[in-house]
């Protein structure tokens, strides 16, 4: 069967609600960790007991995103009584880079939802802000174009010493998942940030990184495991589910990327096996190797399409072929980090180059997210094995849940 055929009703299952964590355990790193080595029987433990369960070989490889509160609330008219509109920033516009954006005073445009689309059709909103420090200013926002089921919104403030970082860490709120059924909580401030968050830029955390403690990180660090960083902002895409008959007619969401050179050139010559803790790890190190076999064709890497790794033409290089490809780019450019987005597709069918193993959470049933699990694993059974298994016992998906370690 092509890959694009591939039928997204054989990636259901049954998720009861009462298995969904709406919120997370007291001691992020008791959470349960279902462990799966080939050839063996899954086997449950405590998130605590990870870095005794990793190679002594491993490269532990993660995201260090940051969520950025990417929810405000306006509410028409001028004292601010009528309807309530609420806006969620996806990603920067102008100015695009994410750094910049963060760091702009007057004024920035972002793509955007907008929800209660309908009565703001025209004219500004306003919001009245007092940042952390004591800045106040007014927020405006106006609509400057529709693409889609989104918009670009210009945001402005009259207050030039306030920054749309201090702005939105002011009023905006922490844009959890839908799929929690609840409203965000002071404590979601907290809880849906990983301890090694620290690059603004995401509207949904990398879950998987979320169990981690400071002592987790201090006894893989005592075992001589290397730990480094990637950066991959999540998008709302990655909370859409397949809503076509066959995969091939999905159509998978951009993601910015950024990988520092000193990862690339220890993944061109380390011989470590590579664990990436979440999905969206994985999706940026495997694109990493696609982006690189587009860079020894001459093309060059700034977007990966999502079919690119099925493609007839898609060299045969090893790892360390591809990332001396992007290494002489990072040369040409003199740049200090590799930066470029991912629509990459992972489905079974795929081959894996770069990772080795992964940390995950549990996923939604029809997702992509699941396809890229299927692929690791290397069958169909393989995951609903190991599904049944956890909803037999006492394991809890989805964001708050408990994790995987797929070896």
């Amino acid at each position: 069967m092509e890959i694009r055929d591939i039928e997204i009703s054989d990636f259901d299952y049954p998720l009861p609600d009462e298995r969904i964590a709406s919120h997370p355990l007291a001691e992020r790193d008791e959470c349960l960790l279902l462990v799966s080595r080939p050839g063996c029987e899954p086997q449950t433990a405590r998130f605590k007991e990870l870095p005794g369960l990793l190679p002594a070989d491993a490269m532990l490889v993660y995201n260090n995103t940051r969520v950025i509160n990417a929810r405000l609330r306006f509410r028409k008219g001028e004292k601010a009584d009528g309807a309530l509109i609420e806006i969620f920033c996806l990603e920067p516009v102008s100015p695009a880079d994410y750094a910049v954006s963060f760091a702009s005073t007057r004024k920035c445009s972002w793509r955007c939802f907008v929800g209660n689309s309908k009565r703001w059709k025209e004219g500004e909103l306003h919001m009245p802000v007092v940042t952390a420090t004591g800045k106040r200013l007014t927020l405006t926002a106006t609509r400057e174009s529709r693409e889609g089921n989104t918009s670009v919104v210009r945001l402005a403030w009259d207050n030039p010493e306030a920054t749309l970082s201090e702005i939105i860490a002011a009023v905006g709120e922490i844009p959890i998942p839908p799929y929690l059924n609840r409203p965000t909580e002071a404590a979601d401030s907290a809880d849906y940030q990983t301890v090694f968050s620290r690059i603004e830029g995401s509207v949904a955390a990398p879950t998987a990184g979320l169990h981690f403690t400071p002592q987790v990180l201090e006894a893989i660090d005592s075992r001589g495991i290397p730990r480094r960083e990637l950066t991959l902002h999540v998008g709302a895409g990655t909370f859409q589910p397949v809503h076509s008959d066959t995969i091939g007619e999905h159509e998978m969401h951009s993601e910015f990327i950024a990988v520092p050179r000193s990862l690339i050139a220890e993944l061109a010559e380390s011989p470590r096996r590579v664990i990436a803790v979440g999905t969206t790890s994985v999706r940026t190190l495997e694109s990493l190797y696609h982006l690189g076999c587009m860079a020894s064709q001459g093309e060059t890497p700034s977007e990966l399409p999502q079919w690119y790794p099925y493609s007839p033409s898609h060299p045969d290089l090893s790892v360390a072929e591809a990332m001396k490809a992007l290494l002489a780019r990072l040369d040409a450019s003199g740049e200090e980090t590799f930066v470029a987005s991912t629509r990459l597709m992972i489905a079974p069918g795929y081959r894996y180059r770069v990772v080795k193993g992964m940390v995950t959470n549990f996923h939604q049933p029809r997702s992509t997210l699941l396809l890229l699990v299927s692929a690791f694993l290397g069958d169909n059974r393989e995951w609903r094995a190991l599904y049944d298994y956890a909803l037999r016992g006492d394991f809890r998906f989805l964001s708050y849940g408990d994790a995987c370690l797929l070896l």
